[in-house]
């Protein structure tokens, strides 16, 4: 992992003096609320619903187990004993006290953490692949690219004001696991002819009121030319990008407007006058960052594991698990385990204190002290043996984290909607909460296999419920909660975005509208083929005619 240096712990240690004199000063009534506003918003805190939110960041979504015992720290004493964790690998709190929040941002420091640029229109927290380090199928670790990402966009003076909040995403494998093609700038590590391992730039990407996959604008980046060319591409988006319309500001009504051929070519014009400059990356401090995330110190094992092949087969449940939460590693007689924030009946991607605790003690024993946060709100343990993997599983069944439902249906991603969010129009976790109720037999879900539902509580996305295989989006119907449905979204290398089915459905109907749309897949689905085979196969007509039949 990376560890700070003396400029990080600068910044951040300044930071948190100035946010106390900030808040003190509101509180003293010094400040207006529209004067206080985006100085909080810069510190990660939001106004919601009923309360304060602080959003921390989790650079690319790595952890080391005392951030996590600090984070349960902060849910025990200055929460109501939880944290959610978010699509953006950060952890949001939900009901600090404002008088409260600059200490709670001094114990974040003392873990080499904070909340800058959780919030704002700048660029966001980067976020990669939950499994970097790990997947067998990686050309290279993308955190390492993150990392300089982010220490060239902290506080960068050029882009603290942008038009709109801005988002990148790093994936080191052809498989997609961090949706690279809806965020504003998505980077795609490739090999060109000669092999050498460069990046596919992917520009104008977002979800929101206007859901657009986004295009490539390079094939090839040599990685020496990273910053600048991002850099290139934020600039021509500060020139041009809209700021008298809050809902035509990101980058992706920009290249929409321009056309991807002419914003390419004035990103090209303006990276031929920085290329060169001192934004090119020297190779020397490529690998100084690499050093950071050098692979763990692996024991040489065999990959066929006696006491793991023994323990699958004499406990079902624990096979279960392994099926649906257990991937592959590169290294021999390791593997990589998801750790479900999807219980049935809980709301998707919260943890307690205690939860978060042992996590922190599990990751100690089991996976070299290291904790990953998944863009689905899961944890990762990245390293762990073979051998271990009985004893981490018993470790979390204890801790009721042992649902073996990753990427399945109850492996829901789930917006705080109208809960927490003073923007939402409809409520998203009790919805979460009642398809897994409704879904909570784990044979049936194992029967139905992979499928993706998403939830938004409005037309921001929050929930990313457009790239759901199931989308849920809930509308506001003369004061009444409704839920729009669209079908056949994906998020992975195949980036769709889904088609709306037809009239919203009622808080009370969409659980059982959700069912008759599953009913649909398995009956059309022939052999091996997963929801978004079946509905690309058979179209939109036969869901259609079954959920209007139905309600």
């Amino acid at each position: 992992m990376y560890r700070y240096d003396e400029f990080d712990h600068t910044l951040v240690s300044e930071r948190v003096h100035q946010f106390r004199d900030q808040v003190e000063r509101r509180l003293a009534g010094e400040l207006t609320e529209d004067q206080f506003k985006p100085l909080r918003l810069m510190n990660g805190l939001y106004l919601q619903l009923h309360a304060y939110m602080l959003r921390v960041a989790v650079p690319y979504g790595t952890l080391s187990s005392t951030q996590m015992r600090k984070l349960a720290f902060v849910a025990r004493r200055y929460d109501k004993g939880y944290g959610h964790f978010t699509t953006r690998q950060n952890i949001q709190f939900n009901w600090p006290k404002l008088e409260e929040t600059p200490d709670i941002l001094a114990e974040l420091a003392e873990v080499e953490m904070h909340a800058i640029q959780t919030s704002g229109n700048c660029i966001r927290n980067t976020t990669s692949d939950q499994f970097a380090g790990a997947a067998a199928d990686e050309i290279e670790d993308p955190r390492v690219y993150c990392e300089i990402i982010r220490q060239w966009s902290t506080l960068h003076p050029e882009f603290t004001f942008l038009p709109r909040k801005f988002k990148i995403a790093v994936t080191g494998a052809d498989h997609d696991r961090a949706a690279v093609r809806v965020h504003d700038i998505g980077l795609q590590m490739c090999r060109n002819e000669a092999g050498e391992v460069g990046f596919e730039v992917i520009v104008g990407g977002g979800l929101g009121r206007t859901p657009v996959i986004g295009q490539t604008i390079r094939e090839f980046l040599p990685k020496q030319h990273l910053l600048s060319y991002l850099e290139a591409i934020l600039r021509v988006y500060n020139q041009l990008g809209r700021r008298d319309n809050l809902y035509k500001a990101r980058i992706k009504i920009l290249v929409r407007s321009e056309g991807i051929e002419s914003f390419s070519r004035m990103v090209e014009e303006e990276w031929s006058h920085i290329k060169d400059s001192a934004l090119q990356l020297p190779l020397d401090e490529i690998a100084r960052i690499e050093n950071y995330f050098a692979a763990p110190r692996y024991e040489h094992l065999d990959d066929n594991v006696r006491e793991f092949e023994v323990k699958r087969f004499e406990d079902r449940e624990f096979a279960s698990w392994v099926r649906t939460n257990v991937t592959a590693h590169k290294q021999p007689g390791y593997a990589v385990a998801t750790i479900s924030l999807k219980p049935v009946g809980k709301p998707p991607g919260d943890a307690s204190a205690w939860q978060m605790d042992a996590v922190a003690d599990l990751a100690e024993s089991y996976s070299f002290s290291e904790i990953r946060v998944t863009h689905e709100q899961n944890l990762v343990l990245a390293h762990v043996k073979k051998a271990d993997l009985y004893a981490l599983w018993l470790g979390l069944r204890d801790l009721e984290l042992a649902t073996p439902n990753a990427g399945l249906l109850s492996d829901m991603i789930a917006c705080p909607g109208l809960d927490y969010c003073n923007l939402a129009n409809a409520r998203s976790i009790p919805v979460a909460q009642r398809i897994s109720e409704r879904f909570s037999d784990l044979e049936r879900q194992h029967d139905i296999g992979a499928l993706k539902i998403k939830i938004s509580g409005c037309i921001n996305a929050c929930g990313h419920h457009h790239v759901g295989h199931i989308g849920l989006l809930g509308v506001d119907k003369k004061g009444e909660e409704f839920y729009q449905i669209t079908l056949g979204g994906s998020a992975d290398e195949n980036t769709a975005i889904g088609k709306i089915v037809g009239p919203a459905f009622s808080y009370d109907d969409v659980v059982g509208a959700v069912e008759d749309i599953v009913d649909t897949y398995l009956e059309y689905r022939t052999d091996g083929e997963e929801f978004n085979d079946t509905y690309r196969r058979v179209g939109l007509a036969p869901f259609k005619e079954k959920l209007y039949a139905a309600h």
